[in-house]
């Protein structure tokens, strides 16, 4: 079964933008949100995200997300668990 995933692209978006509350997830301007990439696999998306979280650290209202897309466009698929 892990061969099955492991030449599937495993889409991940990464994304981000100001929000009006730190408790909630409620972008100040839709307009802004910064579209930072499609990313084929978890490791690559992380990297993305976390040099962009490292970009912004200094406004503590951004914050950037991943979404995993391949969830989305599948949701009968699951990956297996790492190990």
């Amino acid at each position: 079964m892990a061969d099955i995933y492991s030449s599937k692209q495993l889409l991940h978006l990464v994304f981000g933008g100001e929000l009006t509350d730190l408790h909630a997830v409620d972008f100040k301007d839709l307009s802004k949100l910064d579209i930072v990439g499609i990313y084929p696999n978890y490791a690559a998306a992380y990297n993305a995200w976390k040099a962009k979280a490292q970009q912004t650290v200094d406004n503590a209202q951004m914050r950037y997300f991943i979404v995993h897309l391949h969830r989305l466009l599948d949701p009968e698929a699951t990956p297996p668990t790492p190990r």
